[in-house]
Protein backbone atom coordinates (compact mmCIF):
# COMPACT_ATOMS: atom_id res chain seq x y z
CA UNK A 1 0.00 0.00 0.00
CA UNK A 2 2.90 2.81 1.06
CA UNK A 3 4.71 1.44 -2.27
CA UNK A 4 1.76 2.41 -4.25
CA UNK A 5 0.86 5.58 -2.62
CA UNK A 6 5.12 6.20 -3.02
CA UNK A 7 4.98 5.74 -6.75
CA UNK A 8 1.40 7.69 -7.25
CA UNK A 9 3.30 10.62 -5.40
CA UNK A 10 6.51 10.18 -7.37
CA UNK A 11 4.56 10.08 -10.54
CA UNK A 12 2.44 13.81 -9.67
CA UNK A 13 6.17 15.12 -8.30
CA UNK A 14 7.01 14.39 -12.28
CA UNK A 15 4.02 15.60 -13.88
CA UNK A 16 4.96 18.59 -12.12
CA UNK A 17 8.69 19.06 -13.10
CA UNK A 18 7.33 18.31 -16.67
CA UNK A 19 4.70 20.53 -16.50
CA UNK A 20 7.42 23.69 -15.51
CA UNK A 21 9.87 23.16 -17.54
CA UNK A 22 7.01 22.82 -20.35
CA UNK A 23 5.92 26.47 -19.01
CA UNK A 24 9.20 27.51 -18.67
CA UNK A 25 10.51 26.92 -22.32
CA UNK A 26 6.90 28.47 -23.58
CA UNK A 27 8.05 31.78 -21.65
CA UNK A 28 11.23 31.45 -23.27
CA UNK A 29 9.95 31.23 -27.05
CA UNK A 30 7.72 34.10 -26.46
CA UNK A 31 10.31 36.04 -25.12
CA UNK A 32 12.35 35.52 -28.20
CA UNK A 33 9.71 36.25 -30.48
CA UNK A 34 8.71 39.27 -28.58
CA UNK A 35 12.63 40.75 -28.71
CA UNK A 36 12.80 39.73 -32.44
CA UNK A 37 9.72 41.32 -33.37
CA UNK A 38 11.08 44.27 -31.04
CA UNK A 39 14.31 44.39 -33.52
CA UNK A 40 11.75 44.11 -36.74
CA UNK A 41 10.19 47.05 -35.44
CA UNK A 42 13.27 49.06 -34.76
CA UNK A 43 14.66 47.82 -37.94
CA UNK A 44 12.13 48.96 -40.01
CA UNK A 45 12.40 52.90 -38.45
CA UNK A 46 16.41 52.59 -39.27
CA UNK A 47 15.58 51.65 -42.86
CA UNK A 48 13.30 54.32 -43.38
CA UNK A 49 16.04 56.69 -42.14
CA UNK A 50 19.32 54.72 -43.46
CA UNK A 51 21.77 57.19 -44.68
CA UNK A 52 22.24 59.28 -41.58
CA UNK A 53 21.70 62.48 -43.47
CA UNK A 54 18.98 65.43 -43.73
CA UNK A 55 18.65 64.62 -47.45
CA UNK A 56 17.43 61.08 -47.02
CA UNK A 57 14.05 62.39 -45.26
CA UNK A 58 13.75 64.38 -49.00
CA UNK A 59 14.63 62.05 -51.11
CA UNK A 60 12.82 58.73 -49.85
CA UNK A 61 10.79 58.42 -52.57
CA UNK A 62 13.67 58.05 -54.58
CA UNK A 63 15.51 55.67 -52.48
CA UNK A 64 15.57 52.17 -52.90
CA UNK A 65 14.14 50.20 -50.72
CA UNK A 66 16.76 47.78 -48.71
CA UNK A 67 15.48 43.97 -49.04
CA UNK A 68 16.24 41.49 -46.35
CA UNK A 69 19.52 39.83 -47.35
CA UNK A 70 20.16 36.07 -47.85
CA UNK A 71 21.52 33.87 -44.84
CA UNK A 72 24.54 33.49 -47.22
CA UNK A 73 24.55 37.28 -47.65
CA UNK A 74 23.84 37.72 -43.90
CA UNK A 75 26.74 35.61 -42.79
CA UNK A 76 29.36 37.93 -44.60
CA UNK A 77 28.89 40.60 -42.02
CA UNK A 78 30.60 38.17 -39.75
CA UNK A 79 34.07 38.51 -41.76
CA UNK A 80 34.80 41.96 -41.12
CA UNK A 81 33.05 44.68 -39.44
CA UNK A 82 32.85 47.06 -42.54
CA UNK A 83 31.28 44.21 -44.64
CA UNK A 84 28.40 45.01 -42.03
CA UNK A 85 28.83 48.62 -42.26
CA UNK A 86 28.74 48.60 -46.10
CA UNK A 87 25.41 46.83 -46.24
CA UNK A 88 22.29 48.95 -46.13
CA UNK A 89 20.22 46.94 -44.29
CA UNK A 90 23.60 45.51 -41.96
CA UNK A 91 23.70 48.73 -40.63
CA UNK A 92 20.51 49.48 -40.22
CA UNK A 93 20.35 46.11 -38.32
CA UNK A 94 23.20 47.19 -36.28
CA UNK A 95 21.81 50.42 -35.47
CA UNK A 96 18.73 48.56 -33.97
CA UNK A 97 20.89 46.50 -31.97
CA UNK A 98 22.67 49.32 -30.18
CA UNK A 99 19.47 50.81 -29.95
CA UNK A 100 18.17 47.99 -27.66
CA UNK A 101 21.44 48.19 -25.57
CA UNK A 102 20.59 52.36 -25.08
CA UNK A 103 24.67 52.80 -26.95
CA UNK A 104 23.38 54.29 -30.23
CA UNK A 105 25.15 57.69 -30.10
CA UNK A 106 28.44 55.54 -31.06
CA UNK A 107 27.18 54.61 -34.78
CA UNK A 108 24.79 57.76 -34.75
CA UNK A 109 28.35 60.04 -34.25
CA UNK A 110 30.31 57.55 -36.89
CA UNK A 111 27.66 58.56 -39.74
CA UNK A 112 27.42 61.93 -38.66
CA UNK A 113 30.99 62.13 -39.64
CA UNK A 114 30.42 60.53 -42.83
CA UNK A 115 28.37 62.75 -44.01
CA UNK A 116 30.31 65.52 -43.05
CA UNK A 117 33.28 64.39 -44.67
CA UNK A 118 31.10 64.55 -47.91
CA UNK A 119 30.36 68.36 -47.37
CA UNK A 120 32.25 70.40 -49.75
CA UNK A 121 30.91 73.83 -48.78
CA UNK A 122 32.40 75.72 -46.02
CA UNK A 123 30.38 77.39 -44.37
CA UNK A 124 27.86 74.17 -44.15
CA UNK A 125 31.15 73.03 -42.84
CA UNK A 126 31.37 75.09 -40.01
CA UNK A 127 27.78 75.32 -39.07
CA UNK A 128 27.93 71.19 -39.50
CA UNK A 129 31.41 70.66 -37.47
CA UNK A 130 29.53 73.14 -34.48
CA UNK A 131 26.22 70.59 -34.60
CA UNK A 132 28.24 67.46 -34.18
CA UNK A 133 30.53 69.11 -31.49
CA UNK A 134 26.98 70.42 -29.78
CA UNK A 135 25.22 66.92 -30.48
CA UNK A 136 28.24 64.43 -29.32
CA UNK A 137 31.37 65.88 -28.37
CA UNK A 138 30.94 68.62 -25.65
CA UNK A 139 30.16 68.10 -22.12
CA UNK A 140 26.86 66.55 -20.70
CA UNK A 141 25.92 66.49 -24.85
CA UNK A 142 22.37 65.07 -25.82
CA UNK A 143 24.52 61.59 -27.47
CA UNK A 144 27.96 62.49 -25.29
CA UNK A 145 30.45 59.67 -26.86
CA UNK A 146 33.12 58.36 -24.71
CA UNK A 147 36.69 59.84 -25.97
CA UNK A 148 39.74 61.54 -24.18
CA UNK A 149 39.92 65.36 -23.04
CA UNK A 150 42.82 65.91 -25.54
CA UNK A 151 40.21 64.85 -28.50
CA UNK A 152 37.60 66.76 -26.97
CA UNK A 153 40.06 69.88 -26.51
CA UNK A 154 41.59 69.56 -30.13
CA UNK A 155 38.23 69.28 -31.77
CA UNK A 156 36.63 72.42 -29.85
CA UNK A 157 40.06 74.53 -30.88
CA UNK A 158 39.55 73.95 -34.94
CA UNK A 159 35.86 74.78 -34.59
CA UNK A 160 36.01 77.83 -36.21
CA UNK A 161 37.85 76.48 -39.07
CA UNK A 162 36.87 73.38 -39.64
CA UNK A 163 38.14 70.83 -41.90
CA UNK A 164 37.37 67.45 -43.28
CA UNK A 165 39.91 66.14 -40.51
CA UNK A 166 38.08 68.02 -38.02
CA UNK A 167 36.97 64.78 -36.04
CA UNK A 168 39.04 61.65 -37.95
CA UNK A 169 40.78 61.06 -34.53
CA UNK A 170 37.39 60.84 -32.64
CA UNK A 171 35.67 58.85 -35.63
CA UNK A 172 39.03 56.12 -35.18
CA UNK A 173 38.16 56.16 -31.62
CA UNK A 174 34.82 55.44 -31.42
CA UNK A 175 35.24 52.74 -34.74
CA UNK A 176 37.69 51.08 -32.74
CA UNK A 177 34.98 50.43 -29.63
CA UNK A 178 31.94 49.41 -32.19
CA UNK A 179 34.38 46.90 -33.78
CA UNK A 180 36.07 45.37 -30.81
CA UNK A 181 32.31 45.89 -28.40
CA UNK A 182 29.21 45.83 -30.12
CA UNK A 183 29.86 44.19 -33.09
CA UNK A 184 31.24 40.55 -31.61
CA UNK A 185 27.79 41.16 -29.21
CA UNK A 186 25.84 42.02 -32.31
CA UNK A 187 27.16 38.56 -34.34
CA UNK A 188 25.59 36.74 -30.87
CA UNK A 189 22.28 38.43 -30.87
CA UNK A 190 19.25 36.43 -31.27
CA UNK A 191 18.37 38.70 -34.30
CA UNK A 192 21.61 38.05 -36.40
CA UNK A 193 21.27 34.27 -35.78
CA UNK A 194 17.78 34.69 -37.45
CA UNK A 195 19.08 36.42 -40.19
CA UNK A 196 21.74 33.74 -41.16
CA UNK A 197 19.22 30.74 -40.89
CA UNK A 198 18.33 28.97 -44.25
CA UNK A 199 14.77 28.40 -44.22
CA UNK A 200 13.54 25.35 -44.07
CA UNK A 201 12.31 23.38 -46.80
CA UNK A 202 9.19 21.17 -46.78
CA UNK A 203 9.72 18.11 -48.83
CA UNK A 204 6.72 16.16 -49.42
CA UNK A 205 6.59 12.51 -50.59
CA UNK A 206 7.13 11.45 -53.75
CA UNK A 207 3.93 8.81 -54.77
CA UNK A 208 5.58 6.07 -56.62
Amino acid sequence: MQSAMFLALQHNQMERSDSNCQSHEEKKGKMKKTLIKDWKSRLSYFLQNSSGSPKAKDNKKGQQKAIRPSPEEAQLWSEAFDELLANKYGLAAFRAFLKSEFCEENIDFWLACEDFKKTKSPQKLTSKAKKIYSDFIEKEAPKEINIDFQTKNSIAQNLQEATHACFNAAQKRVYSLMENNAYPRFLESEFYQELCKKPQISREPQGT
